[in-house]
C-alpha cells in the first residue's frame, strides 16, 4: 500500500461518523421510481447527490431526460492518465409490504454493524462510497492519481431508457474512460470480496386475464362461467415443470449460452453451504432446473418467477366473488445470448395459446436487459483485485451473478472498455426485500477500496 493512501486511510478514520451521516441523508429521501406518487421525491434525491459531488470537489450537472435526471460530474486534471467512470443509481424499489420492517423503511436504523433502510445497499450506500472515495483524496492531496467522471441514474429500478439513450446517443464521446467501476453488486460471502464477470439479463412481462364485465356472486354464477383467477392459476401452473424446473415456454432455452466445464469447476470449487443457504431463508428444500448445482442455476442459467398475483377480493375475512380480471407480473432472468425482445415474444405467444376459453389474455412487455459476460483481464482489471485484496484481505474470486443491471451491457459494448463489477454488500442484504440493509463496517471498507483502486490504476498507468 502505498504511503499516499496511509494518508487517505488516516483521514478515512476521522470523517467516517460524518460520511455516514451524510448517507443516512440519501436514504431518508424515498426515491421511489416506479411510483408517480415519489416523482418529486426522486427529483429531490438527484439534487441531493449533484451537491454532493460539487462538494466533494467535482464539476457536476444534472441532465434531462424523458425520465429522470442523470446526474453528471467529472474531474479531468490527471493529465495522461487513465479515465475511470463510476456508476450508480439514485432510486430505489418500492417499500412494500410495510409491515414486515422491523423501523420505519426510510428511516436508517443502526443495529449493531448494520444500517437497515430501503436502498441502504442497492444502491445508494454502495455507490456513494465512489463519491466519498473521490472527496477524501482530493481533500487530502488537492488532486486524483486518475481522472474520474460519475454518471449516476434515477431509473435503474424500472429499466433504465432514459440512461441507455443518452450512452448510445453520446457514443463514447462525453463518457470516453478506461474502465467504467459498478458497485452494485456482493462479495461472495462475509470476508470473501469478489469481481464479477456476467451478470443475466431480464425480461419483465405481465399478465391481465379477463372474464365477466364485472365481479360476480360465486354462488349465482359459479359454474357457469370462466373464472379469470382460475384461468390464470392454469396458465402459471404451466411456465414451468414442477419435477424438473425446467421452463416450458417452447424455444426458451434456444440461444441460452451453456456453462463453460471451468466455470462449473469453478463454481464448485467455492465455499458454499447448500444447508445454510436453505436455513437462512427459511425453505426446507431447494428448487431448480435438473442437473445444475445452486450456484449454476442462479448464476449461469435462465429462469422465470412468479413476482405478484393479484385480483379478486384482498381483503380480511370473505366475500365470495368471481373476479372480473386477475392478473400476475412475471420476470424472466436471461443468460448471455438469450435477447430479451425475442424472449418476450416467446412468453406472449405461449400465454395466448396455452390460455383456457372463456378469458381474454392481455400480455404486457414492462421492461427488459440484456445478459452480459465482461471481461476482467488485463491490468486495469487487475488493478481492482488488488485494491480489494489490500482492504479484504483476501484475494477476489471470479464470479457470476444472478441479477441484472441493464446498462452494463450497453457501457460495454458502446465504451469498449472494462466494466469492473466491484460490490461492497453481501447476498443476504435483503436487497428489494423487507429490512434492506447495508454493514456498516462494508460501507467504510467500501469508501477504502475505491481510494486503493484509483491509486492501482494510476500507478499501473
Amino acid at each position: 500500500m502505498t504511503e499516499g493512501s496511509q494518508d487517505v486511510f488516516g483521514y478515512l478514520d476521522e470523517k467516517e461518523a460524518g460520511y455516514l451521516e451524510e448517507l443516512k441523508e440519501y436514504l431518508r429521501i424515498p426515491s421511489v421510481s416506479t411510483d408517480p406518487e415519489y416523482k418529486d421525491e426522486v427529483l429531490r434525491c438527484s439534487e441531493f447527490l449533484l451537491e454532493k459531488l460539487r462538494t466533494a470537489g467535482l464539476e457536476a450537472e444534472a441532465i434531462e431526460t424523458d425520465g429522470n435526471p442523470l446526474i453528471y460530474a467529472e474531474w479531468m486534471k490527471a493529465e495522461g492518465k487513465p479515465t475511470v467512470l463510476f456508476y450508480g443509481h439514485y432510486d430505489v424499489q418500492p417499500a412494500d409490504p410495510i409491515d414486515e420492517w422491523r423501523n420505519p423503511p426510510f428511516e436508517p436504523t443502526e443495529e449493531g454493524d448494520l444500517l437497515v433502510c430501503r436502498g441502504a445497499t442497492d444502491d445508494k450506500g454502495q455507490s456513494f462510497t465512489h463519491v466519498k472515495a473521490v472527496e477524501a483524496l482530493l481533500e487530502t492531496r488537492g488532486e486524483l492519481p486518475v481522472n474520474v467522471k460519475f454518471l449516476v441514474e434515477g431509473e435503474e429500478e424500472i429499466g433504465g431508457h432514459g440512461i441507455e439513450k443518452f450512452v448510445i446517443e453520446d457514443a463514447g464521446n462525453r463518457l470516453a474512460c478506461d474502465a467504467v467501476v459498478v458497485s452494485d453488486t456482493s462479495l461472495f460471502a462475509p470476508g470473501q470480496p469478489s469481481l464479477l464477470y456476467g451478470l443475466k439479463g431480464l425480461a419483465y412481462m405481465e399478465i391481465k386475464v379477463t372474464g365477466p364485465n364485472r365481479d360476480l356472486h360465486s354462488g349465482t354464477f359459479g359454474g357457469a362461467v370462466a373464472n379469470p383467477g382460475n384461468a390464470l392459476s392454469q396458465i402459471i401452473a404451466q411456465l414451468q415443470d414442477p419435477k424438473t424446473g425446467k421452463i416450458l415456454i417452447p424455444g426458451f432455452y434456444d440461444d441460452a449460452l451453456p456453462l463453460e466445464s471451468w466455470e462449473r469447476e469453478e463454481f464448485a470449487k467455492l465455499p458454499f453451504d447448500e444447508a445454510a443457504y436453505s436455513a437462512d431463508l427459511g425453505v426446507g428444500e431447494l428448487f431448480g432446473e435438473e442437473g445444475y448445482s445452486t450456484l449454476e442455476r442462479a448464476w449461469g442459467r435462465p429462469t422465470c418467477d412468479v413476482n405478484g398475483i393479484y385480483g379478486g377480493y384482498q381483503g380480511e375475512g370473505a366475500k365470495t366473488v368471481i373476479p372480473a380480471w386477475a392478473g400476475a407480473k412475471v420476470s424472466m432472468r436471461l443468460v448471455p445470448n438469450q435477447d430479451p425482445a425475442k424472449i418476450a415474444g416467446l412468453f406472449s405467444d405461449y400465454i395466448k395459446e396455452i390460455a383456457p376459453p372463456g378469458v381474454e389474455v392481455e400480455v404486457s412487455d414492462l421492461h427488459g436487459a440484456e445478459p452480459v459476460l465482461v471481461d476482467i483481464q488485463g491490468p486495469i482489471a487487475d488493478a481492482a483485485m488488488d485494491a480489494q485484496e489490500q482492504v479484504w484481505g483476501a484475494r477476489p474470486v471470479r464470479i457470476r451473478e444472478g441479477g441484472s443491471i441493464p446498462i452494463v451491457a450497453t457501457f460495454s459494448k458502446i465504451l469498449n472498455v472494462p466494466v469492473l463489477l466491484i460490490g461492497h454488500g453481501l447476498p443476504d442484504d435483503r436487497l428489494h426485500a423487507p429490512n434492506e440493509k447495508f454493514n456498516i463496517s462494508h460501507f467504510y471498507k467500501g469508501i477504502r477500496t475505491i481510494v486503493r483502486l484509483l491509486d492501482e490504476v494510476g500507478e499501473s498507468a
